[in-house]
């Protein structure tokens, strides 16, 4: 028994003795086969020459390839390498193919060029022609991109080798507009460790990166950081050309931590952080946006015709933390949906997570409590009609203002000096008091030039918390529908702490400062309703230089704010939208144009069925109103006559509200 044992063993050992022998000695030939199949395929394939001068086993498993050129015919050369050293993995002979296990690559050099029309890469973006035509599946709309970077994924991972020593590794781009150069010293993996160096010059731009991180082929795990290796800082190339704006950071950390393809939907999650982030884009903010650190732990499904960050996503701006999540669909219409929550917040987290310089009225704020915001927006873009959006900011009870900072907010409670703004050069400073001779109490303006403002501008003014979701939902509409900024739906309060406080910028950042500063005004009761709409009475614009009530009664009228009566009311509203425009309401006579009357009766019908005018007040209502003093004389241009013409030339009127009637 002892024998017959002795005899297997020494049996399968000369048998893996012998296999060893016949792979170390058609190695070569494999290896020689493999190299002509794979240039065979690549000139069958492209429009190419690819030479190899040299490829051989320099010991049992190592392979070296030396003298390496990808040429397009009748083209500048593409790429060209000095010598490739590898080794083979062992398991990869027996299955007849070879697969590298380590890489050793020196002077490689990619050089893609353009002249005119005419580029030495364009084959490669091009569909093979001479693939067979795949049947087209007729149930599928669009790309599956979940599926396409899965592929890609898998192919990069799967191909990985163990390790890797790259020397000076060269790309370019060149044309007569552009020109991209690439240099990487070295690029080291080593168990796992990835090291390198990188310099980047797009144009005038330069970028010197180093990169460290870990790699785990088998698991799809991958994690990298990209730092600085200067003071200036890393800043992506061609985003100013492309989309006006700018991106800069010093340190950038990914991770690829899972992936999984199920049912043809690929989810990855991972991490992201950022620091020293600087962005400048005009729609955004009038200066640099500046974030210490910024980080995020994402969760992302892609799919047929789906894109989702999933509701485990955790976005961190320096100490803020919130849950995002954010789909998009086009399998049958186009719908977008976005999910913000976060976290009980304490106060001075959230105000000192706001980036320096851009919300300088809350720089310094100290607070007790904590807050906690939720943001709830559907869109389906064959219905944006029914957009929803909903949006709260809860505080606890003991939620307070310990000490202003930069901005004491409640300064408008008293007598205040105010600088009026034109195109971000101040043009006039007044005081919003009783000093000033041409401020008018509340109880000194005519009701119905108060009733006719209500009305038209914030009918729930009174009641609700200085936002008007309704307002805003009919605003997403419009301008979704114009595709630009064509209404704010802004409340009083909301005008009112953009002419105080900030400027007139139309950026999203400055709608944030002006939310939250409402936000405080209202909830914690630091002003009351009828200081607020007081205030607002007596510092918005009404015509050339003509600010508050009392002053525009006086211009168009000759009168004290008082006195007005109905018609005059409902004129002096009107123009609020657009007080530079006030001549256009008029023809050379000082008679009101036609169209105007289609707001009067508008107008005058809400007052009406609010109660705020009786029926008798409704029915001798005549839009037209008799023009005195400064107006008239920038107004009127032609002699008296008995014969008016009627001007047929309308324009649309903009109101910013006209809700809940």
């Amino acid at each position: 028994m002892k024998n017959k044992v002795i005899m297997w063993v020494g049996g399968v050992l000369a048998f893996l003795v012998l296999l060893f022998a016949l792979l170390f000695a058609f190695r070569s030939k494999m290896l020689s086969y493999t190299v002509e199949r794979v240039i065979a395929k690549v000139e069958s394939r492209y429009p190419v020459d690819l030479n190899i001068g040299n490829a051989a086993f320099v010991n049992w498993n190592a392979v070296v390839l030396s003298d390496i050129t990808l040429v397009p015919h009748g083209l500048d050369t593409l790429f060209t390498t000095d010598s490739v050293h590898a080794t083979v993995g062992f398991r990869s002979l027996f299955k007849g193919r070879v697969v590298f296990r380590r890489l050793e690559v020196n002077d490689s050099y990619l050089t893609a060029v353009k002249k005119g029309d005419v580029t030495n890469f364009d084959f490669l973006l091009k569909k093979d022609e001479k693939a067979p035509e795949q049947p087209k599946d007729t149930t599928e709309a669009g790309r599956n991109y979940g599926q396409l970077l899965n592929r890609l994924l898998e192919t990069a991972f799967d191909n990985v080798p163990d390790q890797v020593d790259f020397k000076n590794l060269n790309a370019s781009y060149t044309s007569t507009s552009r020109t991209i150069d690439v240099r990487m010293p070295y690029l080291l993996i080593n168990d796992g460790k990835i090291d390198s160096e990188v310099y980047v010059r797009t144009d005038s731009l330069v970028n010197n990166l180093h990169v460290k991180g870990t790699i785990d082929a088998r698991d799809y795990n991958i994690s990298a950081s990209l730092y600085t290796a200067d003071t200036a800082g890393i800043r992506l190339p061609y985003v100013q050309q492309k989309f006006d704006a700018m991106v800069a950071f010093d340190t950038l950390h990914v991770s690829l931590k899972d992936k999984k393809y199920r049912n043809d939907v690929l989810t990855v999650s991972g991490s992201a952080m950022v620091n020293n982030l600087m962005l400048n884009h005009p729609k955004l903010a009038d200066e640099d946006i500046q974030v210490v650190e910024g980080a995020v732990n994402y969760v992302l499904k892609l799919g047929q015709n789906l894109f989702v960050v999933d509701s485990l996503t955790e976005v961190r701006v320096n100490k803020a933390r919130a849950n995002i999540y954010a789909s998009y669909q086009n399998k049958t219409s186009k719908i977008f949906d976005l999910k913000v929550k976060t976290e009980k917040v304490p106060g001075n987290d959230f105000f000192s997570s706001l980036p320096p310089g851009l919300f300088e009225n809350l720089e310094g704020i100290k607070t007790q409590g904590w807050l906690q915001y939720d943001l709830n927006f559907h869109l389906n873009m064959d219905s944006v009609e029914q957009v929803v959006f909903d949006s709260d900011l809860d505080a606890s009870e003991d939620f307070k203002i310990v000490e202003w900072g930069k901005t004491n907010i409640e300064k408008i409670n008293s007598s205040f000096t105010h600088t009026m703004y034109e195109y971000g050069k101040p043009i006039r400073t007044f005081t919003v008091g009783p000093a000033n001779p041409f401020y008018a109490p509340i109880h000194t303006i005519s009701p119905y030039l108060r009733n006719a403002i209500l009305s038209a501008e914030d009918a729930g003014f009174y009641s609700h918390n200085g936002f008007h979701e309704e307002a805003f939902r009919q605003a997403i509409i419009k301008n979704l529908e114009e595709g630009d900024f064509a209404r704010g739906g802004s409340t009083i309060s909301m005008q009112l702490v953009k002419n105080v406080f900030l400027t007139r910028q139309k950026t999203i950042t400055r709608k944030v400062e002006e939310a939250i500063i409402v936000w405080l005004i209202e909830n914690l009761d630091l002003v009351s309703k009828n200081r607020l709409f007081e205030v607002y009475l007596n510092i918005i614009e009404w015509g050339p230089d003509v600010y508050g009530a009392k002053d525009a009664s006086r211009f168009y009228f000759g009168k004290q704010p008082s006195e007005l009566n109905l018609a005059e009311a409902i004129f002096l509203t009107s123009i609020i939208p657009s007080p530079k425009r006030y001549r256009a309401s008029f023809d050379n006579q000082g008679n009101l144009r036609s169209w105007k009357s289609g707001y009067y009766r508008m107008l005058g019908g809400i007052m009406r069925r609010r109660g705020l005018i009786s029926q008798e007040e409704y029915e001798n209502l005549y839009p037209n109103v008799h023009l005195y003093g400064r107006a008239r004389d920038l107004i009127v241009t032609a002699p008296d006559t008995t014969m008016i013409e009627e001007d047929t030339n309308q324009f649309e009127l903009e109101t910013i509200d006209m809700l809940d009637f």
